[in-house]
């Protein structure tokens, strides 16, 4: 038996179009290269410095889904079984500024091959400490479910899911 200790609170960044910044959940204020609006989200690509992972990540804010889907190019012995990462929470989007919560799921996407379910545990560590609200939490169970089986009902293809309800996201090589 292990015993689960606390959790961090959920995780805030703030996407600031007008000064190509964005604030990680540490407030570490990035330059962005490239944000794109389009009515089903908010597109960024970034350096990532100080990263060993990883030297460049691009992601879409998809509000109406809750999730932001992020591709991560990963330095050399970094490199990881994942083609898309999908952070599930509230995504806010204003004229100027866009506002992320993570709320603790997460779906690691092997295109063409299977999804899975990370971060269960910090989930419910979360609501158990107060930090994220069962309301919350049910919705974000649920857009995980909703979404896995969306992928699966696609054969695991992101894009072949995202056409079918109007949204076609766009990477560029970094």
């Amino acid at each position: 038996m292990f015993i689960l200790v606390g959790i961090h609170p959920p995780k805030r960044e703030t996407f600031d179009l007008a000064t190509r910044t964005n604030t990680d959940p540490k407030g570490v204020v990035r330059d962005v290269d490239v944000y794109t609006v389009e009515p089903w989200g908010l597109y960024l690509a970034r350096p990532a410095p100080g990263r060993a992972q990883f030297h460049y990540l691009e992601s879409w804010l998809l509000p109406a889904l809750n999730l932001r889907v992020t591709v991560f190019h990963f330095n050399p012995g970094y490199e990881r079984d994942q083609d898309f990462y999908l952070d599930v929470g509230v995504y806010t989007a204003g004229p100027r500024v866009w506002h992320s919560e993570d709320h603790y799921l997460d779906l690691v996407l092997r295109t063409g091959r299977q999804v899975t379910v990370a971060d269960v545990d910090e989930l419910v560590l979360a609501v158990r400490d107060g930090l994220l609200s069962p309301d919350d939490a049910d919705r974000a169970i649920r857009t995980a479910v909703t979404t896995v089986e969306a992928l699966a009902r696609h054969g695991y293809h992101l894009d072949s899911w995202l056409n079918t309800i109007g949204i076609t996201l766009t990477w560029r090589a970094a």
